[in-house]
């Protein structure tokens, strides 16, 4: 009873008191995603050490700004979704989630867990050292300073949890998407074209290397060395390559032939994805590593220490060398860059097997641990057979040739949900480690993440730009 007041009592964003138009719906996705990067550079008051600067990969994943007021990102969020995933699919926790009052305690539960992560990630980024003040202070102001920047921390979290709830009710998608296909657009566009330098100065002229491969791969043919055009050339390659069959496989679906009970000779085509989760799974897992290699860089600075904390960074979590992890959980879940590596190789002809073995055990982890969080979502969001069939018939629409009972076509649609479950999470996992692997424009994860939020958004504005054009269509499709 207790959690239930407090779940009721949560502060939260007022939905829509009715539907909203395709403009006020983009003028609000356009709003908040101007917010986030204007609070992405609002820098931390009175930070000294960021030792998280390091993580880029891990930030953009995150949608995160390290050393800035969101610098939580949307870790606690998705933390949050992953404990009540595992919670719920292994069956120690018992919601029912076919009745809108299960629907309601899960979306409770979950934004409980996410304030609680809030608070919680905040305090451990600034007390063990990954956000810290000026080593130089007083103790009694270093102190003092720590509780100011953890409450610095806090209140960006509140705002990234509020940005997703006005983002899911009153834009377009959902927040935590929009923000990991911002990050992402944002770093690959810098890393294809930006002519800075990595000292942040104009490469053309200074002698120094720029950071936008286009440039690096024209430079590097001018100067007639072929060994440094090709690892931008694959670079970019790769990217489109990953574009493209992230979009091939967002395309691909099965179509169930059905028809409406009380209109003979009128039906339609029911479409499941073959990618049915969408990029759910690979922003779980995506997460779970990247709160994987924060804890492992947070514990490392125990190691002098003794106690379980130093024990666990050192056996179980593993270390790391500058930015690269070099023992440990953390290696074996890292991807290195297979094509560098090759064309370094055929180059000094010299060859190793543990880089390929760590791509194994990355892909195996992307692979398996996506197949999981796929099943477990299915399960947990309203995409079960039994769901679906349930949605089916109450839009008026039945299996032709068999009678209208929800358990036939529960049973009819459990032969094409559960393996499009499976062979979906697995084929994103796929390409998520693939392109993670060949050294791709920013992160291969990111990259596919984008790919396929961005899709999904798009489609989301062409059907309601549709049902604004078209308001019969509003009402077959249940708008009001």
């Amino acid at each position: 009873m207790f959690l239930k007041n407090l779940m009721a009592n949560l502060p939260e964003v007022r939905a829509p008191l009715q539907k909203l138009s395709f403009k006020e719906k983009m003028k609000w996705t356009g709003i908040i995603l101007f917010s986030f990067f204007i609070l992405s550079m609002i820098p931390l008051f009175g930070l000294g050490q960021n030792s998280l600067a390091q993580f880029e990969q891990l930030s953009i994943i995150l949608g995160a700004s390290f050393g800035s007021i969101m610098s939580l990102g949307i870790g606690p969020i998705v933390t949050s979704s992953i404990v009540l995933q595992l919670l719920t699919g292994s069956g120690i926790l018992n919601i029912d989630l076919t009745t809108s009052e299960g629907k309601k305690y899960f979306q409770g539960l979950q934004k409980l867990l996410a304030v609680f992560f809030i608070i919680f990630e905040a305090f451990i980024y600034v007390f063990m050292g990954g956000l810290a003040p000026l080593a130089t202070l007083a103790p009694a102001v270093y102190k003092t300073m720590q509780f100011i920047l953890t409450f610095q921390l806090i209140l960006g979290g509140f705002l990234i949890l509020f940005m997703d709830e006005v983002v899911s009710k009153w834009g377009f998608g959902s927040g935590v998407s929009l923000f990991i296909a911002a990050g992402v657009s944002q770093q690959i566009f810098i890393r294809a074209f930006s002519p800075l330098s990595t000292a942040g100065k104009f490469a053309f002229g200074s002698g120094l290397p720029p950071v936008g491969a286009v440039w690096v791969f024209f430079r590097s043919l001018m100067n007639a060395d072929l060994w440094g055009a090709a690892i931008p050339f694959f670079a970019i390659l790769f990217t489109v390559v990953v574009f493209v069959m992230s979009v091939y496989a967002q395309a691909m679906k099965v179509e169930i032939p059905l028809s409406f009970g009380r209109i003979r000779g009128h039906g339609m085509r029911w479409p499941l994805r073959f990618i049915y989760t969408s990029n759910i799974p690979v922003i779980l897992v995506a997460a779970l590593l990247a709160n994987v290699q924060l804890w492992a860089r947070l514990l490392q600075n125990r190691v002098g220490e003794t106690g379980l904390m130093a024990w666990a960074s050192q056996h179980i979590f593993g270390q790391f060398s500058g930015q690269i992890p070099i023992s440990g959980l953390v290696y074996w879940t890292h991807a290195p860059n297979l094509v560098e590596y090759v064309l370094s190789g055929i180059k000094a002809g010299v060859w190793g097997l543990t880089p390929i073995l760590q791509a194994l055990s990355y892909m195996s982890f992307m692979v398996i641990g996506a197949v999981i969080f796929s099943i477990f979502w299915v399960q947990t969001s309203g995409m079960d057979a039994k769901s679906q069939a349930k949605q089916i018939l109450s839009s008026g629409l039945q299996m032709p040739g068999f009678r209208r009972d929800p358990r036939v076509l529960e049973t009819v649609l459990k032969r094409y949900i559960t393996p499009l479950t499976v062979m979906g999470g697995a084929a994103v996992g796929i390409l998520a480690a693939t392109a993670d692997l060949t050294g791709a424009l920013s992160r291969g994860t990111g990259i596919l993440l984008a790919v396929m939020i961005i899709y999904k958004l798009y489609e989301d504005i062409a059907q309601q730009h549709m049902m604004d054009m078209n308001p019969a269509l509003r009402k077959m499709m249940g708008g009001e």
